[in-house]
């Protein structure tokens, strides 16, 4: 059977030097891809592989030294799948010589490979239909993105004197589909009638979720921008109505609603670890915030065992662009409890998974243990 490697699907993406044989694939990381061309970013990657089943395939990513993250290489397993619904880790993965090498004999005439498990548009609509279903939350479109795409805000309870102000939002980088995993965890215990906790935070909190901030560059296959180049989370300080929509539109959401909490869900490439970066770098951080960002923290910490506070960004990392990130820039201008979320693309050193590694399932779990904390802040 003929070799043949496809991508031309959602959140495909790679391109092919050669492929005249199974044991000698030659494969090049794809930039992001807009409307104003190369976006730069390289390192997501995902595509079908057809007529190999029972050869010893080899995958050599030719230029992984020129991703985005060349250190997220190291200790990082590839992530593949028959049936797209089960993904597992390729144990003979290695990165030697700024090659990323993949070594893998499927059982199976069509295999999909991927850098982490996708979470497809199909399966963000099917999201959207279960909240619609749902007696305690609703689907509104903030406007479109610069594809012409549906900025979708899910809104779990109504406004009421008294009830305050959540704010969610997942997938800046398109490419951290492990963000949106977390949100329909969240989600399916935010809904969950019988659940005393989802119970409780409705009666205190209205909560809008962005379940996908970026379905532009989901769609294209992108590791970090949408369809005009922009990396969203570097636009909140000055978002552009032509250049990033999404993050004009969710801004005007908060002003109308208020903010008490934000959570800004990604993934890092790198840490092997889940952690949060948080905001006392930001002028004007108050003593009230940290204290209610220290029992957040903590109340997270006691209600998720893959979630650790050791390993994380170091303080001074994002410099003069602070006040363009989402988290900073909502603390800065809310003086409220403003968290990024981070996840791995690897696996998490404290709990490793020597089968799937940090992937889909685990996100969701941990999305649903976030409820714990949410409550804990609204109840004080």
């Amino acid at each position: 059977m003929t070799l043949r490697i496809s991508s031309n699907f959602d959140s495909g993406a790679i391109e092919v030097l050669s492929l005249e044989q199974a044991g000698d694939i030659r494969l090049r990381l794809r930039a992001d891809q807009g409307i104003a061309g190369d976006g730069g970013f390289r390192q997501w990657f995902h595509f079908r592989l057809h007529g190999a089943a029972g050869q010893a395939v080899r995958l050599v990513f030719e230029n992984a030294a020129d991703a985005a993250y060349p250190d997220g290489w190291p200790d990082y397993r590839c992530v593949a799948s028959y049936d797209r619904r089960t993904w597992f880790r390729i144990r003979s993965t290695r990165y030697e010589n700024g090659q990323l090498i993949v070594e893998h004999t499927p059982e199976r005439n069509s295999i999909y490979y991927a850098y982490f498990e996708p979470y497809s548009h199909e399966r963000h609509l099917d999201l959207l239909g279960k909240v619609e279903m749902s007696p305690f939350a609703s689907v509104s479109n903030l406007g479109a993105t610069v594809d012409g795409r549906d900025l979708d805000l899910v809104t779990v309870g109504r406004a009421a004197p008294g009830k305050l102000p959540v704010w969610i939002i997942a997938r800046q980088h398109p490419g951290e589909s492990m963000a949106e995993w977390f949100v329909e965890g969240l989600l399916e215990r935010l809904l969950d009638g019988a659940d005393p906790v989802a119970r409780r935070i409705r009666e205190k909190a209205v909560l809008y979720v962005v379940p996908n901030m970026n379905p532009d560059g989901a769609a294209r296959g992108n590791l970090r921008t949408n369809a005009a180049g922009a990396n969203l989370n570097r636009e909140w300080r000055e978002p552009d109505p032509l250049r990033s929509p999404e993050v004009m539109l969710v801004r005007q959401a908060m002003e109308a609603s208020g903010v008490d909490l934000f959570l800004d869900i990604h993934g890092d490439e790198a840490l092997p670890y889940v952690f949060f970066s948080t905001a006392e770098e930001v002028p004007g951080f108050s003593d009230a915030q940290r204290v209610r960002q220290a029992r957040f923290v903590d109340a997270f910490k006691a209600a998720s065992p893959d979630f650790q506070t050791e390993h994380g960004y170091l303080s001074g990392r994002f410099r003069d662009e602070l006040l363009t990130l989402a988290s900073k820039w909502v603390a800065h201008r809310f003086g409220c409890v403003s968290l990024t979320l981070e996840m791995p693309f690897k696996d998490n050193a404290n709990l490793p998974d020597g089968l799937y590694g940090w992937n889909g399932e685990r996100s969701r779990h941990l999305g649903a243990a976030m409820l714990n904390p949410i409550l804990r802040h609204l109840d004080v």
